[in-house]
């Protein structure tokens, strides 16, 4: 493979540097023969850590679309994808090296008749933890369980099983090396899952003063997707009439999104950026993503963090362009830091050393 050097300010740090990839590694020493690759902003890959590669609106798609589906957030700057549960079977993007790295966490699981339809396994509770088991070895170290979603009977948000159950489903999953998180709109759920030391919360609108300090000693990640919760006025709208008190929920949890998550930051809760493409938006726009957890107050050194370098080494991955790392990255042509809207215009993307957009 034909070397490549790229020159310009490396982030995080912001050094000047060339920049060479060696058979899909970075390195810092000239080699012969490298040829000018590209020139400008160099990012870490970026990190999705909640989307839903191979699903749409119905449940299941097939291989051409999610492969569709993965070079529009590969083409977005996203090159390592955390899939926050998929009604398909995506394994198989492991051996396309022009396709994202993906950690997948098997398929959701929800209570009966409690979640989207054609989405998840859907158990009652005395059958969680024989499914968490069996999403634990089909998954790449991560289940995803809906925590709470509106029940019919109490017209409201409600958890989808027992705190003792989600207790014994996350011990389950640990025994079997995996780690777990959670879809959490509301905060009646979030006390159980919190004590069974769950992984990571996804949304996390329902979370209170002291649950966020708990998170925060804890070292509980939280993925907001902000994205997502501007569509909540939405889900009022359309259920207010047969579920009103789910509406006044859901419109308490929209008006109070800005300080809840600017609480979890300000207490040191680990937070990362994730778009939930192909769950309710589309492919490809992770920049948005990042410029809407900018939105609400944070830096933008923290909000490109929890989408590149803290993400990637919170997923077990390289964090930073040092000597020997995995050659994955993106070029802009001007400093995201001072305009995070540059992420949506690489002009360079680079994936296992190679250029693929």
């Amino acid at each position: 493979m034909t070397a490549l050097r790229f020159t310009g300010p490396v982030l995080p740090h912001g050094q000047t540097r060339d920049l060479y990839v060696v058979d899909g590694r970075i390195s810092y020493e000239k080699p012969l023969g490298a040829e000018t690759a590209g020139a400008g902003w160099i990012v870490p890959g970026l990190v999705d850590a909640h989307c839903h590669l191979g699903l749409d609106d119905d449940g299941a798609v097939d291989e051409q679309t999610t492969e569709a589906q993965a070079v529009a957030d590969r083409d977005g700057g996203a090159l390592l994808i955390r899939d926050c549960g998929s009604a398909a079977d995506t394994g198989w993007i492991h051996e396309r090296e022009d396709l994202p790295r993906l950690i997948r966490a098997g398929r959701h699981i929800a209570r009966t008749k409690r979640y989207i339809r054609n989405y998840a396994h859907e158990v009652e509770p005395d059958g969680l933890v024989d499914q968490v088991i069996t999403e634990a070895g089909r998954g790449d170290g991560w289940v995803k369980l809906v925590g709470d979603w509106i029940s019919r009977d109490d017209g409201d948000l409600r958890p989808s099983f027992p705190a003792e159950t989600f207790a014994a489903a996350i011990e389950a999953a640990h025994a079997h090396g995996a780690k777990v998180t959670a879809h959490c709109f509301g905060g009646q759920v979030l006390p159980g899952l919190l004590a069974a030391g769950i992984d990571c919360i996804e949304h996390g609108t329902g979370l209170s003063v002291d649950l966020i300090e708990q998170m925060a000693a804890a070292g509980t990640a939280l993925v907001p997707t902000v994205m997502q919760l501007e569509k909540f006025p939405g889900y009022a709208e359309a259920g207010a009439e047969k579920f009103p008190a789910y509406a006044a929920t859901m419109t308490d949890l929209f008006d109070r999104r800005r300080e809840t998550l600017m609480t979890a930051y300000e207490a040191g809760v680990p937070m990362y950026a994730g778009s939930d493409g192909g769950g309710v938006a589309r492919h490809g726009n992770l920049a948005g993503e990042v410029l809407a957890m900018a939105g609400l107050g944070m830096p933008a050194d923290y909000a490109l963090g929890a989408a590149s370098w803290r993400a990637r080494a919170w997923l077990g991955h390289d964090p930073d362009l040092a000597e020997g790392a995995e050659a994955d990255f993106c070029v802009y042509p001007a400093d995201p830091l001072k305009d995070l809207s540059v992420l949506a215009s690489p002009s360079r993307i680079v994936l296992r050393g190679r250029v693929v957009a």
